[in-house]
Protein backbone atom coordinates (compact mmCIF):
# COMPACT_ATOMS: atom_id res chain seq x y z
CA UNK A 1 0.00 0.00 0.00
CA UNK A 2 1.30 3.37 -1.06
CA UNK A 3 -1.82 5.83 -0.32
CA UNK A 4 -4.67 5.27 0.75
CA UNK A 5 -7.85 8.16 1.13
CA UNK A 6 -11.27 7.37 2.81
CA UNK A 7 -13.57 9.60 3.44
CA UNK A 8 -16.35 8.80 5.80
CA UNK A 9 -19.68 11.07 5.19
CA UNK A 10 -23.28 11.06 7.06
CA UNK A 11 -25.07 13.36 9.61
CA UNK A 12 -23.67 14.07 12.99
CA UNK A 13 -24.16 11.69 15.85
CA UNK A 14 -23.90 8.62 13.36
CA UNK A 15 -19.92 8.22 14.79
CA UNK A 16 -18.48 9.81 11.70
CA UNK A 17 -15.72 11.24 13.14
CA UNK A 18 -15.08 8.11 16.33
CA UNK A 19 -14.35 6.05 12.86
CA UNK A 20 -12.13 7.85 10.47
CA UNK A 21 -9.94 8.45 13.98
CA UNK A 22 -10.44 5.49 14.92
CA UNK A 23 -8.49 4.19 11.23
CA UNK A 24 -6.34 7.54 11.82
CA UNK A 25 -5.17 6.51 15.39
CA UNK A 26 -4.53 2.96 14.45
CA UNK A 27 -2.17 4.18 11.38
CA UNK A 28 -0.46 6.06 13.63
CA UNK A 29 0.03 3.07 15.64
CA UNK A 30 1.75 0.59 12.75
CA UNK A 31 4.46 4.13 12.41
CA UNK A 32 2.83 5.30 9.07
CA UNK A 33 1.62 9.23 7.83
CA UNK A 34 -1.49 10.15 8.32
CA UNK A 35 -3.69 12.96 8.01
CA UNK A 36 -7.41 13.48 9.57
CA UNK A 37 -9.35 16.20 8.33
CA UNK A 38 -12.56 16.66 9.73
CA UNK A 39 -15.71 18.92 8.50
CA UNK A 40 -19.21 19.58 10.14
CA UNK A 41 -22.73 21.32 9.25
CA UNK A 42 -23.53 23.56 11.11
CA UNK A 43 -25.78 21.92 12.83
CA UNK A 44 -24.01 19.58 16.04
CA UNK A 45 -26.82 16.70 15.82
CA UNK A 46 -28.35 15.60 12.69
CA UNK A 47 -26.02 17.94 10.55
CA UNK A 48 -23.80 16.94 7.72
CA UNK A 49 -20.66 15.42 9.09
CA UNK A 50 -17.94 14.20 7.05
CA UNK A 51 -13.90 13.37 7.29
CA UNK A 52 -11.07 12.06 5.09
CA UNK A 53 -8.43 10.16 6.13
CA UNK A 54 -5.23 9.21 4.54
CA UNK A 55 -2.84 6.68 4.98
CA UNK A 56 0.51 6.31 3.56
CA UNK A 57 3.27 4.49 3.81
CA UNK A 58 5.43 7.38 2.62
CA UNK A 59 5.15 11.56 3.29
CA UNK A 60 1.94 12.94 2.52
CA UNK A 61 1.60 15.68 -0.62
CA UNK A 62 -1.39 17.31 0.56
CA UNK A 63 -3.97 15.72 3.41
CA UNK A 64 -7.19 17.56 0.95
CA UNK A 65 -8.76 14.83 -1.25
CA UNK A 66 -11.12 15.92 -3.20
CA UNK A 67 -11.35 12.39 -5.22
CA UNK A 68 -11.17 9.49 -2.54
CA UNK A 69 -10.18 6.13 -3.59
CA UNK A 70 -12.73 4.66 -0.47
CA UNK A 71 -16.33 6.42 0.87
CA UNK A 72 -18.06 4.90 3.96
CA UNK A 73 -21.17 6.49 3.43
CA UNK A 74 -24.02 6.64 6.76
CA UNK A 75 -27.01 8.12 4.45
CA UNK A 76 -28.42 9.06 1.51
CA UNK A 77 -27.54 12.99 1.22
CA UNK A 78 -23.92 11.85 1.53
CA UNK A 79 -24.32 8.81 -0.89
CA UNK A 80 -25.87 10.97 -3.45
CA UNK A 81 -22.86 14.16 -2.84
CA UNK A 82 -19.90 12.09 -2.32
CA UNK A 83 -20.87 8.71 -4.65
CA UNK A 84 -19.79 10.03 -7.97
CA UNK A 85 -16.42 11.19 -6.27
CA UNK A 86 -14.64 7.77 -5.81
CA UNK A 87 -11.88 7.38 -7.78
CA UNK A 88 -11.99 4.44 -10.19
CA UNK A 89 -10.95 1.33 -9.36
CA UNK A 90 -12.14 2.34 -5.92
CA UNK A 91 -14.31 0.65 -3.07
CA UNK A 92 -17.91 2.35 -1.62
CA UNK A 93 -19.19 0.81 2.18
CA UNK A 94 -23.05 1.82 1.98
CA UNK A 95 -24.95 1.30 5.52
CA UNK A 96 -27.41 -0.19 3.52
CA UNK A 97 -29.92 0.16 6.57
CA UNK A 98 -30.37 3.89 5.97
CA UNK A 99 -29.69 4.07 1.89
CA UNK A 100 -32.42 2.12 -0.08
CA UNK A 101 -30.33 2.78 -3.70
CA UNK A 102 -27.65 0.77 -4.91
CA UNK A 103 -24.31 2.78 -6.82
CA UNK A 104 -24.69 2.19 -10.84
CA UNK A 105 -20.88 2.56 -10.80
CA UNK A 106 -19.57 -0.64 -12.60
CA UNK A 107 -16.29 0.80 -11.63
CA UNK A 108 -15.90 0.65 -8.18
CA UNK A 109 -15.90 -2.19 -5.46
CA UNK A 110 -19.42 -2.13 -3.89
CA UNK A 111 -20.22 -3.37 -0.39
CA UNK A 112 -23.41 -2.70 1.38
CA UNK A 113 -23.34 -3.59 5.38
CA UNK A 114 -26.64 -3.33 7.19
CA UNK A 115 -24.85 -1.43 10.00
CA UNK A 116 -27.76 -0.60 12.09
CA UNK A 117 -29.40 -3.50 12.49
CA UNK A 118 -25.74 -5.24 12.82
CA UNK A 119 -25.28 -2.93 15.65
CA UNK A 120 -28.94 -3.28 17.34
CA UNK A 121 -28.70 -7.01 16.98
CA UNK A 122 -24.97 -7.11 19.06
CA UNK A 123 -26.94 -4.74 21.74
CA UNK A 124 -26.07 -1.37 20.61
CA UNK A 125 -27.39 0.99 17.42
CA UNK A 126 -24.42 3.20 17.96
CA UNK A 127 -21.92 0.44 16.87
CA UNK A 128 -23.17 1.08 13.17
CA UNK A 129 -19.72 3.27 12.56
CA UNK A 130 -17.69 0.71 14.00
CA UNK A 131 -19.33 -2.10 11.62
CA UNK A 132 -19.09 0.35 8.48
CA UNK A 133 -15.46 0.70 9.76
CA UNK A 134 -14.77 -3.05 9.62
CA UNK A 135 -15.99 -3.58 6.65
CA UNK A 136 -13.37 -0.77 5.11
CA UNK A 137 -10.61 -2.65 6.75
CA UNK A 138 -11.68 -6.14 5.83
CA UNK A 139 -12.11 -5.34 2.16
CA UNK A 140 -8.83 -2.84 1.77
CA UNK A 141 -6.01 -3.82 4.93
CA UNK A 142 -5.28 -0.24 5.11
CA UNK A 143 -4.73 -1.29 8.50
CA UNK A 144 -4.25 -4.23 10.26
CA UNK A 145 -7.17 -5.57 11.99
CA UNK A 146 -5.40 -6.41 14.99
CA UNK A 147 -3.96 -3.08 15.02
CA UNK A 148 -7.36 -1.82 14.57
CA UNK A 149 -8.95 -4.00 17.12
CA UNK A 150 -6.19 -2.68 19.58
CA UNK A 151 -6.76 0.96 19.10
CA UNK A 152 -10.23 0.23 19.63
CA UNK A 153 -10.10 -0.91 22.60
CA UNK A 154 -7.49 1.90 24.05
CA UNK A 155 -9.32 4.16 22.59
CA UNK A 156 -13.01 3.45 23.60
CA UNK A 157 -11.58 1.78 26.88
CA UNK A 158 -13.90 4.43 29.31
CA UNK A 159 -16.79 2.69 27.83
CA UNK A 160 -16.36 -1.09 28.86
CA UNK A 161 -20.21 -1.97 28.34
CA UNK A 162 -20.22 -1.25 25.47
CA UNK A 163 -16.60 -2.88 23.92
CA UNK A 164 -17.89 -5.91 24.12
CA UNK A 165 -20.39 -4.85 21.85
CA UNK A 166 -17.90 -3.34 19.44
CA UNK A 167 -16.06 -6.08 18.89
CA UNK A 168 -18.47 -8.12 17.94
CA UNK A 169 -19.73 -5.90 15.44
CA UNK A 170 -16.43 -4.81 14.28
CA UNK A 171 -15.52 -8.70 13.51
CA UNK A 172 -18.75 -8.71 11.83
CA UNK A 173 -17.71 -6.33 9.51
CA UNK A 174 -13.93 -6.94 8.86
CA UNK A 175 -15.23 -10.82 7.57
CA UNK A 176 -18.14 -8.77 5.17
CA UNK A 177 -15.13 -6.64 3.99
CA UNK A 178 -13.09 -9.85 3.40
CA UNK A 179 -15.89 -11.79 1.24
CA UNK A 180 -16.61 -8.64 -1.00
CA UNK A 181 -13.02 -8.36 -1.59
CA UNK A 182 -12.07 -12.16 -2.50
CA UNK A 183 -15.62 -11.72 -4.50
CA UNK A 184 -14.85 -8.67 -6.23
CA UNK A 185 -18.37 -7.87 -6.31
CA UNK A 186 -21.05 -6.55 -4.65
CA UNK A 187 -22.13 -7.69 -1.24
Amino acid sequence: MAQYEVMFAGFGGQGIMTAGQLLAYTGIAEDKQVAWIPSYGPEMRGGTAYCTVVVSDSRIGSPIITNPRGLCVFNRPSFDKFEPRIKTGGIIVVNSSLIEVKSERDDLLKIYVDANDMAIKAGNAKAANIAMLGAFVGATGAVSEKALLETMKDKLARKKDVLAINEKVLAEGIKLGKEAAKQKVAV
